[in-house]
């Protein structure tokens, strides 16, 4: 007797394994952040691997803008990132290093 094909379900909620190799303090690293949402490592992982992918994805989006628009942006893109917000920004200590 041969065995049925899976379903249309139950195909969807296959998983299949993926071997990652890390440094310890990346680890640590992760096992932190997990732990503060109260998920476990692979849980978190595997979200913040699909958001990546996602943005990723969604940073292939075209826009088309006529010249002076894009003019534009590049004028503002080559401003300067000085001031007192951008200073402060810049000597603030990471999260995750504190």
């Amino acid at each position: 007797m041969s065995a049925a094909p899976p379903s249309a379900a139950s195909s969807e909620s296959t998983t299949r394994a993926v071997n990652l190799r890390v440094r310890e303090e990346i680890r640590d690293l992760i096992d932190q952040a997990a732990k503060i949402q109260g998920r476990s490592r692979s849980d978190f992982m595997i979200d913040a691997a699909r958001r990546a992918a996602e943005e990723t994805l969604l940073d292939q989006t075209l826009v088309r803008v006529d010249r002076e628009t894009y003019e534009h942006f590049l004028a503002v893109l080559d401003q300067s990132s000085a001031g007192e917000g951008y200073e402060r920004l810049m000597a603030a200590p990471s999260p995750w290093e504190a």
